[in-house]
């Protein structure tokens, strides 16, 4: 049975994870592979359900303990009804966030400790794993000025929160990075789309298109 092969796409808001993660499954599909496009909080009815929860919370809002048990709650079902059975298949999956925007985000930006999202991984999600993760790099205000474009001044419960917040979670990327430079491969976000989905497509070994 041909193996499947499973690609997360990370980084801080306004980088353009969302776009190219779809120009890669676009190019992975012209190639001929089977892909799943997916995304987290999502990717299955349960945890697009949660993803509600999440990014539209009820008043006054989730800490970031809840958060992270709400994560690995819709994480869980996404690897479990979506993600292993499409590596299983023999499918590539391209996925808009993982398991690092929890230990960015939550971890990194929200103070809980690396070792306890790890330990929740790997009971909700057996410490299922990218075999590779594209961290996508780009300067704030570029980054800034994308999200103006994006969101039309009106973001989600986490996109909007302060600028510290959002210094913590690129901080702690490039952290996880560095630790793990065998799964992580950094992406420069600058320029056209197309500069970088050829810049991805060289490093998970596909020839640019002609």
């Amino acid at each position: 049975m041909p193996s499947g092969r499973f690609v997360s796409l990370e980084g801080g808001e306004g980088v353009g994870k969302s776009t190219q993660a779809n120009l890669l499954a676009e190019a992975l599909e012209r190639r001929g592979f089977e892909v799943l496009l997916t995304r987290e909080p999502g990717g299955t009815p349960g945890a697009e359900a949660i993803r509600q929860l999440l990014l539209a919370p009820p008043s006054p809002g989730w800490g970031a303990a809840a958060e992270a048990l709400l994560f690995a709650a819709a994480r869980a079902d996404h690897v479990a009804q979506a993600i292993m059975p499409a590596l299983a298949r023999g499918a590539w999956v391209v996925c808009d966030r993982f398991l690092d925007s929890s230990r960015a985000y939550q971890g990194g930006a929200g103070g809980l400790a690396d070792v306890d999202l790890l330990a929740l991984h790997r009971i909700g999600s057996h410490g299922v794993l990218p075999d590779t993760t594209l961290l996508l790099d780009l300067g704030a205000e570029q980054a800034g000025e994308r999200l103006q474009v994006r969101d039309a001044g009106h973001s989600d419960a986490i996109g909007g929160r302060d600028a510290a917040y959002h210094a913590g979670v690129c901080a702690r990327f490039a952290e996880l990075a560095a630790k793990d430079p065998g799964r992580f491969i950094r992406i420069d976000a600058a320029g056209s789309q197309e500069a970088v989905h050829g810049r991805i497509l060289a490093a998970v070994g596909l020839a640019a298109p002609c």
